[in-house]
């Protein structure tokens, strides 16, 4: 079991790191709208609509990553404080109750959305010549049905953490520096140094 849920972890991970190159274009993008906007004085028309749609698909395509990670915001405040057991059957209640309604209505809104958009090959309004909008629109389902995936995974985790009177293990994320364990480290190679 553990195997499966590490291989949608691994999915969501792998899409969501995938998406997010989606910044580095945008910044060059950006970048490069500035540039022709003040440098060459020939900005170009559709440049906004297309930062639009690259940065909400950067940030909906997050969504699973954010949950396989365990980094989406809560209440931490008592919630830490918490047994494992009690955590893990708060979060059961509030996927079954609020996740999974709000994640399917997202999907099957989105989908109908993204139908109803390419069936009429829409393009943005914003500008004479906008970028098509229809495939900016397929990742709204794309992205609700990952999150329905992951979300059904931290679903069995939470029935494992109810089960066992612990969270089962996830698969290892980047960490930010510890400043004190690099400090340490540091000071061991120098005593180590001759």
């Amino acid at each position: 079991m553990q195997n499966v849920l590490f291989f949608v972890d691994r999915v969501s991970s792998w899409v969501g790191q995938a998406f997010s190159w989606l910044i580095v274009v945008l910044t060059f993008l950006i970048s490069w709208e500035v540039f022709a906007r003040y440098a060459l004085n020939r900005p170009n028309p559709w440049a906004f609509d297309l930062m639009i749609m690259m940065y909400g698909a950067a940030f909906m395509m997050a969504g699973a990553y954010t949950l396989a990670k365990n980094g989406h915001v809560r209440g931490d405040v008592l919630y830490t404080f918490f047994p494992p057991r009690l955590q893990a059957g708060l979060d059961l209640i509030l996927y079954f109750v609020f996740f999974i309604p709000g994640v399917v209505a997202l999907v099957w809104a989105g989908y109908t959305y993204a139908a109803e958009s390419f069936a009429i090959r829409e393009h943005s309004t914003l500008t004479a010549n906008g970028p098509p909008l229809y495939p900016f629109k397929m990742v709204i389902p794309f992205a609700g049905a990952l999150l329905l995936l992951q979300g059904c995974v931290e679903i069995v985790r939470c029935v494992i953490c109810l089960r066992d009177g612990a969270w089962p293990a996830r698969e290892a994320d980047v960490e930010e520096v510890d400043v004190d364990k690099l400090k340490a480290s540091v000071q061991a190679e120098e005593g180590k140094a001759p």
